[in-house]
């Protein structure tokens, strides 16, 4: 670990991830994201608030969420299901990301991709299903 101006930078992250000594406690800033696979298992997952729903899935191994772009919003392998009583909550998908639905297998109105849902408060319990297949 090496210490910068004010934040510890954790030297074995690639993600370049740090920690700001003045943030309140980090599980303060977590949501709890609840996958489905589609064999019905059910992975409860914390979230870092400010972090999407796809990076979530990637860190705590959720199985179906390739993420091959890395979030990029530049294909669709990390597409879900939003729970209908949570769609309203998540939001309708921007253009972009409405063209690379067109690439996901089996496309329903509450489809999105995880990478486009940005984690939050609001979204704390937060369901989604994974689909059977990515495309």
């Amino acid at each position: 670990m090496t210490q910068g101006a004010s934040c510890l930078v954790l030297a074995d992250d690639p993600t370049g991830s740090y920690f700001d000594p003045d943030t309140p406690n980090l599980q303060d800033n977590m949501a709890k994201i609840n996958f489905i696979g589609p064999d019905g298992t059910r992975y409860d997952v914390e979230a870092d608030s400010g972090s999407t729903v796809m990076e979530a899935a990637i860190k705590n191994g959720v199985p179906g969420i390739e993420a091959e772009c890395g979030g990029a919003c530049a294909c669709a392998t990390c597409h879900v299901y939003v729970d209908a009583d949570w769609a309203a909550k998540t939001g309708e998908p921007e253009p972009m990301e409405e063209d690379m639905l067109d690439f996901a297998y089996d496309v329903q109105p509450t489809s999105r991709l995880s990478c486009q849902i940005r984690v939050s408060d609001e979204i704390d319990g937060l369901v989604v299903t994974v689909p059977a297949r990515q495309a």
